[in-house]
């Protein structure tokens, strides 16, 4: 134990760890790992989306706020245990959740609110574009926001300078280089998996478009260049250490990889790169990643076609709505235990709530739940409102009930995997799942297990998050001496003995499932009526 602290404290020193901080939904985590790429520190930032004006947004207050908390908590926690002060790590690399939009003109102002992945307010722009390029463009897209602003004649469009994502903005604020990874660019614009870049016809096309209006920029001058995981992104300038490091201790000219989004660190975390593997992501929202080996027979809206952070095409499943509801219900049961006098530990809470679930009857008993907070692409529906319904047949216990709302948490996930697994045939090797959901053991592997009809695996290092992932990124542009791919990279190196627990689906409760699946599907009616005759 006390070589294996030295040598820590020794790579601290020597500037051989990579730091690696995400942007989730709820949290900002930054991540240090060393050169065997364990974890060494963390810090994080709890926030909130905020809906102003009709768009989720998080405000740039709270962007670098928590930036700087998550990196101040990692710095503390490295000079308790090691009692060394951070001056250089070796590599950096930034990740947040994909797509949205945020858009600056040449001084660097941000000209609307950041409007993030769960606005569904892009819809007309969504469907023109995909019909234009006959290839599928989700609400959430950059293209599909910029778009959308256009036919609405927003009046900042005509000052545009560079759009870009939040973990784009991240990167540029500290580099000063406009870049982003292939995986998050994907979610911005079509790539083209020949060239590695955005697909130039479809930049054509787009320009036919909007030819009218005269702009004063080109699509393809306002995008961030595409980078590959490898490669290197630039270097953490003066203002930018100044920025990251509060204390100023952090010196500047360290190296950066391409900032990625949520997607692709998920991917990385799980070792999930290689074609016919997968990777399920479960937290406020929910998506699931396979890694093709061709393309698909034609569009379809419920699938997304991004890319590995190395480039190659992945089928992504992405319903806006997952847990957020299951937690508000978690909230309520943890405020009747205080007010019974009961205090109960977070941990304890979920890991008793959700092993009911296991004795519950298959199907949920009858039971059925919406849990949309927001709108809903996969099952069209524009806004949110959670929704809970029983008849008096129904078998209403808490067991179903938690059921249920595992169920439905993966519901619109359901109804896009089934087009992949079903009508498209693809072959899928493995799944790997990762998320808080998770580290409840078993019943949330279970459940998935049940919605894909696969087996579903949960590394030990599952609970690293992408945070962690970005890490190994940044980590591969620095360690990568053997010029190795970066699944072979992550294969041989990263994931060499890392535990794997793997989950086979049941048979009841697939059936079980199915039988659920088949009464939501049913239910969607009444859940759009709640939206459109209640107000609440």
């Amino acid at each position: 134990m006390k070589n294996n602290q030295t040598n820590t404290k020794q790579a601290i020193v020597d500037g051989l760890t990579s730091l690696g901080i995400e942007f989730g939904s709820t949290r900002i985590k930054a991540v240090l790992i060393d050169h065997n790429f364990e974890t060494i520190a963390s810090g994080s930032y709890e926030w909130e989306n905020l809906l102003e004006d009709g768009f989720w947004t998080y405000n740039l207050v709270d962007i670098i706020t928590g930036l700087q908390t998550a990196y101040s908590e990692m710095k503390q926690e490295v000079e308790r245990k090691y009692g060394i002060t951070i001056r250089t790590v070796g590599s950096i690399g930034f990740s947040a959740m994909m797509h949205g939009y945020m858009a600056f003109d040449h001084t660097g102002e941000l000209l609307v609110p950041f409007r993030t992945w769960r606005n569904t307010t892009t819809s007309r722009a969504a469907k023109k574009l995909t019909d234009t390029f006959q290839f599928n463009i989700p609400e959430r897209w950059s293209i599909a926001h910029l778009y959308q602003a256009i036919l609405n004649n927003e009046k900042h469009i005509p000052r545009i300078n560079h759009i870009t994502t939040l973990a784009g903005y991240i990167h540029w604020l500290l580099t000063g280089q406009k870049v982003i990874g292939i995986g998050d660019a994907s979610g911005m614009f079509p790539i083209d998996e020949t060239t590695k870049d955005y697909n130039e016809a479809m930049i054509e096309q787009f320009e036919a478009l909007i030819a009218i209006k005269e702009y004063p920029w080109k699509l393809k001058d306002i995008l961030p260049k595409v980078a590959i995981a490898g490669e290197q992104a630039g270097e953490l300038t003066e203002i930018g250490a100044k920025i990251l490091d509060r204390s100023r201790n952090l010196q500047p000219g360290i190296p950066l990889c391409p900032p990625e989004g949520d997607a692709g660190t998920g991917m990385v975390a799980t070792n999930s790169v290689r074609k016919r593997t997968g990777n399920i992501s479960v937290g406020t929202s929910v998506f699931a990643m396979i890694v093709l080996e061709k393309e698909l027979s034609k569009v379809y809206p419920e699938i997304d076609i991004v890319t590995t952070p190395d480039g190659s095409p992945v089928g992504m499943v992405h319903a806006n709505n997952c847990t957020s509801d299951l937690n508000a219900w978690m909230r309520l049961f943890r405020e009747f235990s205080e007010a019974m006098g009961q205090k109960v530990d977070t941990d304890k809470l979920f890991r008793v709530l959700l092993n009911t679930a296991l004795e519950a009857d298959p199907d949920g008993g009858g039971l059925l739940s919406y849990g949309y907070f927001s709108g809903e692409n996969i099952t069209g529906l524009e806004s949110g409102r959670p929704l809970f319904v029983r008849s008096p047949e129904s078998h209403f216990n808490l067991a179903n009930f938690m059921r249920t709302h595992l169920f439905t948490a993966f519901g619109a996930l359901k109804i896009g995997m089934d087009i992949l697994t079903k009508n498209e045939n693809v072959a899928i090797d493995s799944i790997l799942g990762h998320g808080g959901l998770f580290k409840t053991p078993v019943v949330g592997q279970k459940i998935v297990a049940a919605a894909m009809n696969t087996p579903v695996s949960v590394m030990g290092t599952a609970g690293e998050g992408g945070a962690w992932g970005i890490a190994l990124l940044a980590s591969y542009m620095v360690n990568n001496n053997e010029n190795a791919s970066l699944e072979d990279f992550l294969d041989k190196k990263v994931f060499k003995e890392v535990d794997n627990q793997e989950i086979y689906p049941d048979c009841f409760d697939v059936e079980g499932f199915e039988e659920f699946i088949e009464r939501y599907k049913k239910g969607l009616a009444i859940e759009k009526a709640a939206i459109e005759n209640l107000i609440l």
